[in-house]
């Protein structure tokens, strides 16, 4: 079966091709990134400019992977997202649990309270509790006085996904899901293991960093921020007085968030900004990484805010793996150990994937995710419906299926 995935970033434009046969069995046809400016802040700031290009980026990819395209998923970042966590129980006189006592359930609840604004992206049972006991496994044809569940749902602004749609739609293609882009980067970095255990992903994009967080293999928090390592680049543009070329030049080689005493003696010639040609400084290295640290440790303390926020730190989760272009930095798993006290890994496409080396780092995280999503594992599954007919499935069709329910 082939299936293609979309992310239209702040920075660049990614398309995948493959022909999956299951989650464990890829082979990537085509996979091309290309540097755009036309989306700030998850605005799109020249819609024509930017249909050329992704129109550029979809014929190259059918070209690249000898396939006709028709349908395609779509990375949605999860900038101005909301998390909803609900809890409802019913009480019942040592019944046996059936799928109707759990619809009942989440029918009760304000599991179904829309916002116009919003659409729902993912939403996943988390835990179960049977006369005050707490499971994770699925309750139908046990015996109790008493089922709570609880779950969650994660809410994707409706503005940009409108403005992709409408994009999507003059490429005469249509959209099989949306899918949250801290959800994609997770899908191809997380081993079973993690997901089971309990792990934070987080993505450190150019322009944003994302957090996905997985449990007892379910996505129980998504969110994102607009910080990421091209602020990074910023900084160091700012601090030393040097083009933004070089500061990404010195980021890159140079960059570390952690020092060490050799750095004070390793002197960089920098190009500086004075409107004359062929002037440079010298700095040394512990000039750029006392720059760096800063801005991770912000970015970091945000991710860790925004977890405790959602009271998910009580949760204690011990394993975090860092993925996207800001992952690379020299030093940052070791910072990252000490800032939540957890197990760090770098986040790549995982090997069984059995992806080409060139496509294995993890700047490529996020687009390879995208042909992982499987919907039967984000869908409350006693609220599912038949699915023959589910090619773009816009959120208007999503919404009108729920109506049903309430």
């Amino acid at each position: 079966m082939i299936k293609a995935g979309l992310n239209i970033g702040n920075s660049k434009i990614s398309c995948v091709v493959c022909d999956y046969k299951n989650f464990k069995n890829i082979k990537i046809l085509s996979l091309i990134s290309i540097p755009s400016t036309q989306i700030k802040k998850n605005i799109i700031v020249n819609f024509s400019n930017l249909f050329e290009e992704t129109k550029k980026l979809i014929l190259d990819s059918e070209k690249n992977s000898q396939t006709k395209l028709h349908s395609i998923n779509i990375n949605i970042p999860a900038i101005e997202s909301i998390s909803e966590f609900y809890n409802s129980e019913i009480i019942i006189t040592n019944e046996k649990i059936s799928a109707l006592h759990l619809k009942k359930i989440i029918n009760q609840s304000n599991y179904f309270n829309k916002n116009e604004n919003y659409f729902e992206a993912a939403n996943n049972i988390i835990a179960y509790e049977l006369d005050n006991k707490l499971i994770y496994s699925d309750p139908i044809g046990n015996y109790a006085n008493k089922i709570r569940i609880f779950f969650y749902k994660l809410l994707l602004n409706k503005k940009f996904v409108n403005n992709i749609l409408t994009l999507v739609e003059n490429l005469k293609l249509n959209v099989d899901y949306y899918i949250p882009s801290p959800l994609s980067s997770a899908l191809s970095t997380l081993s079973e293991d993690e997901k089971n255990l309990g792990t934070i992903c987080i993505d450190l994009g150019h322009t944003t960093t994302s957090v996905c967080i997985f449990e007892n293999k379910n996505f129980i928090f998504g969110d994102a921020f607009s910080v990421g390592s091209n602020n990074i680049t910023n900084d160091i543009a700012r601090g030393v007085s040097t083009t933004l070329a070089s500061a990404e030049r010195l980021k890159t080689l140079y960059g570390s968030v952690i020092s060490s005493p050799s750095d004070e003696n390793e002197i960089i010639e920098i190009p500086i900004i004075s409107g004359e040609n062929n002037q440079f400084n010298q700095i040394n290295r512990s000039t750029i990484n006392a720059i760096i640290k800063p801005r991770i440790e912000e970015t970091l303390e945000i991710v860790w805010q925004k977890i405790k926020q959602n009271n998910l730190h009580n949760k204690k989760i011990k394993n975090v793996v860092l993925t996207g272009g800001g992952a690379q930095l020299e030093g940052i798993t070791e910072y990252a150990k000490a800032i939540f006290s957890s197990n760090v890994r770098i986040g790549k496409p995982l090997n069984y994937l059995n992806l080409d080396k060139k496509f294995s780092n993890s700047s490529m995280a996020d687009i390879i995710g995208s042909v992982l999503f499987d919907p039967d594992n984000y869908e409350i599954k006693y609220l599912k419906k038949d699915r023959k007919n589910k090619k773009n499935p816009g959120f208007s069709g999503f919404f009108a299926w729920l109506d049903q329910y309430i």
